[in-house]
C-alpha cells in the first residue's frame, strides 16, 4: 500500500487536468471506487444534480473477457456523495462524450456508460493503466503507485482529516468497520495522542 500524501494528491489531480480520464481519476481519489465500479458506472448511476452517485454493478472479467455485473454484496451496494469538484469533472466528462458521439455518429455504440472507449465500448483495464494512469505520475513526476493505492489514498486522507472510520467504511464498501480499521489503523499515528487528550478534557 503506497497512498498519496495531501500534497501528491493535489498534484495528481493537477496533472489529470484536460485528460479523457481526468473525470475518472478524480471520481477514484475523492470517492474510493474501485477500478472495476468506475469502470461499470452509467449515467443512470450518477445525479449531477443532488451530487450523488450509486454504486451497484462493476466491471468484472469472465471467461477471459470482460463484462458488467450486479454487484452481490449488501455494503457493495451504496450511495456516495461527490464533492463539487467531482460533479464539475463528470459534467465537463459528459459534454465532451456527447460531442464525440456527435463526431463519430453511427460508429460509436451507446452503451449507458460514463468511461469507454473512443467507440463507447468497455475499457480494459490493463490499457487503462498503461496508457493513461501511469503516463500520467510519470509526467507529474509521482511516485509509481498502483491505481489502487487511489483507494487508499482516499480512506488515509480522510481519516488522517479525522473523518469517523465508520463514515469511511460506508464510503469505500467494506463489509465491517474492523476491515477499515485493520487496514488504515497504522495510517493515524495521532490516534493515541488524540484519546488522551480526549480523555484529559473529559475529566479535567
Amino acid at each position: 500500500m503506497r497512498p498519496f500524501s495531501e500534497d501528491e494528491a493535489r498534484t495528481f489531480l493537477e496533472a489529470t487536468r484536460g485528460d479523457p480520464f481526468e473525470a475518472l481519476c478524480v471520481l477514484a481519489l475523492t470517492t474510493g471506487l474501485r477500478r472495476g465500479e468506475l469502470l461499470g458506472l452509467k449515467w443512470d448511476d450518477v445525479d449531477l444534480d443532488r451530487g450523488t452517485l450509486r454504486v451497484g454493478r462493476a466491471l468484472v472479467r469472465e471467461g477471459g473477457r470482460h463484462t458488467v455485473g450486479e454487484i452481490k454484496t449488501r455494503r457493495g451496494r451504496r450511495q456516495v456523495t461527490l464533492t463539487p469538484r467531482t460533479v464539475k469533472a463528470l459534467r465537463t466528462h459528459r459534454k465532451r462524450q456527447l460531442e464525440e458521439k456527435l463526431r463519430l455518429v453511427g460508429l460509436c455504440e451507446d452503451s449507458g456508460l460514463i468511461f469507454t472507449t473512443q467507440t463507447g465500448t468497455l475499457i480494459n483495464p490493463e490499457n487503462l493503466i498503461k496508457r493513461s494512469f501511469k503516463p500520467l505520475l510519470r509526467e507529474a513526476n509521482l511516485p509509481d503507485i498502483r491505481f489502487h493505492d487511489l483507494r487508499h489514498t482516499c480512506a488515509t486522507l480522510l481519516l488522517g482529516r479525522g473523518v469517523h472510520p465508520k463514515l469511511v467504511q460506508e464510503l469505500l464498501g467494506h463489509a465491517t468497520i474492523a476491515m477499515t480499521l485493520d487496514t488504515y489503523s497504522h495510517y493515524l499515528p495521532s490516534m493515541g495522542d488524540q484519546a488522551a487528550s480526549a480523555m484529559g478534557e473529559a475529566l479535567g
